[in-house]
């Protein structure tokens, strides 16, 4: 059993002042009203053109994000090698509608996979669908076949060309590569896709890997029949598993529609699927991959359960621990320095096109419950643990 609680660890990787800026960034972050008002504010100053740009990239920007390229993440992909913990570089640019900026993230993504084919500290790759496709055609699409007319068939076949490109080099490279989840009204389109790259790409092992986002109540009979659609089409499917990040969206416009919510009813249904989905990966492990993308320690600590009683070694490839960049340290460290496989999300891209992630990534924060205070009360500790060693 890993304890969590062993702060040393779990902050090894930051000096003294790293750890007091960290807690005061914390405990901003904990404040609803303010991360409110920041996501206001940023936002009327970039309208504004005022130059704030320094100001984010020495604060939060600096804390959640790798850098702006892939050249500035190299610091911090050394900086966790050293404790083997993986980074995952995440591409995070957002909102992009015309077919040159979105060819543009293609090619930004391909970049990744190069990077990293060419590193042993990145293990993976990922993507967001609507960040190379038009969100409108993807909504759309979500139930199925529509009558689209002719730009819009271009405009789909543009899209998929970009996702198959995407796919093609992370097969060429060997390098896994998510597939991200997204809003319920994208998400059918995206299973369909993501479906059609696993059938293609992955006939030897998992290459392309599908998320499921467990606080939606029709995950695990989703994942029942993804397991029998990939034996029928004879291709071993990947799955990264989250909790998931659109909650109170989702519920909101299930509510102002009128449909039913697609979301668990309590949390704790939530942290039951998810457990559920981890135990039926494990024991398919013959045919499955899983990158568990969890801040919940509990989780955590059941996978390792899972994996001792099914005789699985610690550094099998098909098995993935994953937290963000910034966050759940003393998960990540810990599972690490146990010699599980550990990989971080490292967020980057122009300051100014990555706020709407980073806003978000702080509101998310501010409605975990304790999971703030949980940050705080380790670094405290660690604190008082590195004062009374001096």
């Amino acid at each position: 059993m890993i304890t969590f609680d062993n702060t040393e660890i779990a902050f090894a990787g930051k000096n003294d002042r790293d750890l007091q800026w960290t807690y005061r960034l914390f405990q901003l972050i904990g404040k609803p009203w303010l991360v409110k008002l920041s996501k206001v504010g940023t936002e009327l100053a970039f309208k504004l053109k005022l130059p704030i740009n320094g100001i984010i990239k020495k604060t939060i920007f600096k804390h959640f994000c790798g850098g702006e390229s892939i050249d500035d993440c190299s610091r911090k992909i050394e900086e966790l090698a050293a404790f083997n913990i993986g980074t995952i570089l995440d591409y995070s640019v957002e909102g992009k509608s015309t077919a040159g900026d979105l060819d543009r993230t293609r090619d930004e993504i391909i970049a990744s996979i190069t990077a990293a084919a060419n590193s042993d500290s990145i293990p993976f790759a990922v993507f967001k669908v609507t960040g190379i496709s038009k969100t409108d055609l993807l909504q759309k699409s979500n139930d199925g076949i529509v009558d689209l007319n002719a730009q819009e068939k271009e405009d789909m076949g543009m899209a998929m060309a970009r996702i198959d490109a995407i796919c093609e080099a992370a097969y060429e490279a060997g390098i896994p590569v998510f597939i991200d989840a997204e809003d319920s009204w994208f998400q059918k389109a995206i299973d369909r896709i993501a479906e059609a790259m696993m059938a293609k790409y992955n006939r030897e092992k998992p290459i392309v890997y599908t998320t499921l986002q467990m606080y939606r109540h029709d995950r695990i009979a989703y994942l029942n029949q993804l397991k029998e659609d990939s034996i029928a089409a004879n291709y071993y499917p990947g799955v990264k598993l989250v909790r998931g990040a659109y909650m109170e969206k989702e519920r909101e416009k299930a509510e102002k529609e009128g449909y039913p919510s697609p979301i668990q009813p309590t949390k704790i249904a939530t942290d039951h699927d998810y457990n559920l989905a981890m135990k039926f990966l494990v024991e398919n492990i013959d045919r499955f991959a899983i990158c568990a993308g969890t801040h919940n320690e509990d989780s955590s600590q059941y996978l390792i359960e899972l994996m001792e009683k099914n005789n699985i070694a610690k550094d099998n490839p098909r098995v993935y621990f994953a937290q963000l960049l910034g966050m759940s340290d003393h998960i990540s460290y810990n599972v690490a320095y146990a010699g599980y496989n550990v990989a971080k999300y490292v967020p980057y891209g122009p300051i100014k096109e990555v706020m709407p992630y980073l806003l978000r990534r702080a509101q998310e924060n501010t409605s975990v419950a304790g999971q703030m205070g949980r940050e705080l009360s380790l670094i405290v500790k660690e604190r008082k643990r590195r004062k009374l060693a001096k």
